[in-house]
């Protein structure tokens, strides 16, 4: 027996993903995280408001799955120099919209805006900014296909990001 999705199920699904993403990084656990994305995933950090794309400009971070799961075995790896000092992060995720819509496989752009304070060696910093995310859908869920950042502040000098917002 199939069951029609409705509207409000698949914001539900789509605003759990989003808060799941963001416990996964308060946490940090970056094992279960990574397995939120597809294989063809990205994340991008722009570094100018408005930015076009990240392969002819400079950004703060443009990770593919391959660079997204080296700085995961590099922040879990006991040796690493991110373990001298605890990182923890607080995420609160609002206005979550979906901006787009595929009606034939359910795929789909999300905008929401967010806030996130980051605690690492006796120093806490702000970051706020709007996520856009490009999600597909995966049997009764969804995975991150592209995840872009972008910080209100992305022109101002940061403090070492040492992990994703």
């Amino acid at each position: 027996m199939s069951t029609v999705v409705t509207s409000n199920e698949v914001i539900r699904d789509i605003e759990q993903l989003l808060y799941q993403e963001a416990s996964l990084l308060d946490r940090p656990d970056l094992d279960r995280w990574i397995e939120l994305y597809t294989e063809d995933g990205t994340y991008w950090m722009p570094t100018i408001e408005d930015q076009e794309d990240p392969l002819n400009h400079i950004s703060l971070f443009y990770d593919d799955r391959v660079m997204m799961e080296v700085r995961r075995r590099y922040f879990v790896h006991p040796r690493a120099a991110s373990k001298d000092y605890k990182v923890r992060s607080s995420h609160i995720i609002s206005n979550i919209q979906i901006t787009e819509m595929d009606d034939k496989t359910g795929n789909c752009t999300v905008t929401s805006n967010f806030h996130c304070f980051m605690y690492y060696r006796d120093k806490q910093t702000p970051y706020a900014g709007r996520y856009t995310h490009e999600l597909v859908r995966d049997g009764d869920s969804y995975k991150i296909h592209h995840k872009r950042v972008d910080l209100i502040n992305c022109d101002a000098v940061l403090n070492t990001i040492n992990i994703y917002i």
